[in-house]
């Protein structure tokens, strides 16, 4: 399954009810789950973002719906990486022009 990298920074909205990150976790869980993918790591952050959410999911419009579902919130805003794990970086490299 594809690997995807949402890099998250909390908007005033979501610094301000910080308390709600339990149940925000288990929403985006949930969000994942119902779009057939999984987490594999889900990190605070110091630096230019605040959150770092990895996960597999099944396709990129499944990645996209994640986005919209999460900002759609108004308590993060994301920037959406696809990540590709050794042998498929190794695939790519060996069957590039």
């Amino acid at each position: 399954m594809p690997t995807f990298v949402y890099l998250m920074n909390l908007t005033d909205q979501g610094i301000k009810g910080i308390k709600e990150a339990p149940n925000r976790k288990a929403a985006a869980e949930k969000m994942i789950s119902d779009l057939g993918g999984t987490v594999v790591g889900n990190y605070l952050t110091m630096g230019s973002f605040d959150r770092l959410l990895i996960v597999d999911l099944p396709e990129g419009d499944a990645a996209a719906k994640l986005a919209l579902g999460m900002g759609g919130t108004g308590n993060v805003r994301t920037t959406t990486l696809r990540a590709f794990g050794d042998d498929e970086a190794l695939d790519i490299i060996a069957n590039s022009p």
